[in-house]
C-alpha cells in the first residue's frame, strides 16, 4: 500500500493538486488568515514534577499559559512503543481506518472538533489538514479486535492514560492551592473519568504552505498535555507575536485550558496555539485532555455560572454557523457578542 492510501480521499486529491485547484476545492475553508511565521522558536518555562514548585507554577500559569514538563515519570520505553504503534496505526488504509476503529474509539479527519459521540463535526466551514483517533479513556476496556496491532495499542493506550491522569491531577492540585479555591469549588473542577486521548497526524507535502495543520484556537479543556514527535509545528500566541515550541524527545507540554482559566477567575489564561504542517515530514502527536465533572457548574465572578456541556454546545454552534469557535466570550458577564 503507498503512503498516498492512507489518507482520505479528500487528501489525496489535494495532495496531488495546484494551488489554485487547492483554493477552489476549499474555498472559504482552508484560508490560513494570519500567515505569519512564527517570529522564532522560543525555551518556554519548564516544570519540574518531581520537585514541583507551587510558586513557579503559579508565575508561569499566569504569564505564560503553556510549559515543558520534565521528569513526569512516563517510562521512555512506553512514550517510544506507543508513539510507534500510533504511527503504525494511522499508517493503515483510509478504509481500514473506517472498518477497524470502532465504538468506543473513533476516527475523523478534517477537524478536531467532534461531538460527544466522538463523530468529527460535518458542517463546520473551516477544514483542518489533520486526521485522527479519538480515545474516552474511560470506556477504552470495551474496545475490542482481533488484529493483533489494535490489541497492542490498545494496551499502551491504556497504560498512558493512567500516567497522564496522574500528571493532570498532580498539576490541577498544585494550582488549586495556588488559586486558594475553596473544596467546593475544586472538587468537581477536574475529572479523571472526562479524560480522553487523541493521536494526530498531519500530511506533509506541498499543502504546508496552502493549510493548516490546526488552526488558530484554544482548548476547551482544563489541562491539555501534548507529546509532540521531533518534526515540530506546534506555535502559540504571546506578547502579540507567534512563537514556536521546540520539540524536545521524552519532554510534554502542557497548556491551560478555556475552563481552568474560568475556574481561576482570568488569573490563569487558556494559551492560543497553532499547528503548521511541513512540507518535508509528517508530523504526529498524542494529546490528552481532562475536563470538569459532567454537569458541574462553574462559578467565577467573571462569568455566568455554566457547565462544560453549555460551553460545548455554544462551542459547535458556532462553529457551524460562524466557521470559528468564540469560546468564553459568550459567557462573560455584560459582554456584548
Amino acid at each position: 500500500m503507498s503512503n498516498l492510501e492512507s489518507y482520505p480521499p479528500v487528501f489525496r486529491q489535494l495532495k496531488a493538486s495546484t494551488p489554485p485547484q487547492l483554493a477552489e476545492l476549499n474555498n472559504n475553508s482552508n484560508s490560513m488568515g494570519d500567515t505569519a511565521q512564527a517570529s522564532s522558536s522560543v525555551d518556554i518555562p519548564v516544570v519540574d514534577l518531581e520537585c514541583l514548585s507551587l510558586e513557579k507554577l503559579g508565575e508561569v500559569c499566569k504569564e505564560w499559559g503553556i510549559f515543558r514538563l520534565v521528569n513526569h515519570g512516563i517510562p521512555p520505553s512506553l512514550l517510544s512503543k506507543l508513539e510507534e504503534h500510533v504511527k503504525r496505526v494511522l499508517s493503515l488504509s483510509f478504509e481500514s481506518k473506517q472498518a477497524l476503529l470502532t465504538n468506543p474509539l473513533s476516527y475523523f479527519w478534517g477537524t478536531p472538533l467532534l461531538t460527544p459521540t466522538g463523530a468529527a463535526l460535518r458542517g463546520a466551514l473551516n477544514i483542518n489538514w489533520l486526521e485522527g483517533i479519538n480515545v474516552p479513556l474511560c470506556h477504552l476496556q470495551q474496545f475490542e479486535s482481533e488484529d493483533p496491532r489494535l490489541h497492542d495499542f490498545r494496551h499502551y493506550l491504556e497504560e498512558y492514560g493512567r500516567h497522564l491522569s496522574r500528571i493532570a491531577t498532580t498539576l490541577f492540585e498544585a494550582m488549586v492551592k495556588n488559586l486558594n479555591l475553596g473544596p467546593k469549588q475544586s472538587e468537581s473542577s477536574l475529572d479523571e473519568s472526562t479524560g480522553f486521548i487523541r493521536v494526530y497526524r498531519y500530511p506533509s507535502g506541498s499543502l504546508a504552505d496552502e493549510a493548516w495543520g490546526m488552526m488558530e484556537h484554544t482548548d476547551s479543556s482544563v489541562l491539555s498535555i501534548v507529546n509532540q514527535d521531533q518534526v515540530g509545528g506546534l506555535e502559540f500566541f504571546k506578547d502579540n507575536e507567534w512563537l514556536l515550541v521546540n520539540p524536545i524527545s521524552g519532554t510534554l507540554v502542557v497548556n491551560i485550558g478555556d475552563m481552568l482559566q474560568a475556574i481561576s477567575d482570568d488569573q490563569y489564561m487558556s494559551v492560543k496555539h497553532r499547528v503548521r504542517t511541513n512540507k518535508q515530514a509528517e508530523r504526529f502527536s498524542i494529546c490528552y485532555f481532562v475536563f470538569p465533572a459532567k454537569g458541574s457548574v462553574i462559578r467565577s465572578s467573571k462569568y455566568k455560572p455554566f457547565t462544560y456541556t453549555d460551553f460545548q454546545q455554544q462551542v459547535q454552534h458556532d462553529t457551524k454557523t460562524l466557521g470559528y469557535k468564540v469560546g468564553l466570550q459568550r459567557f462573560k458577564l455584560n459582554a456584548a457578542v
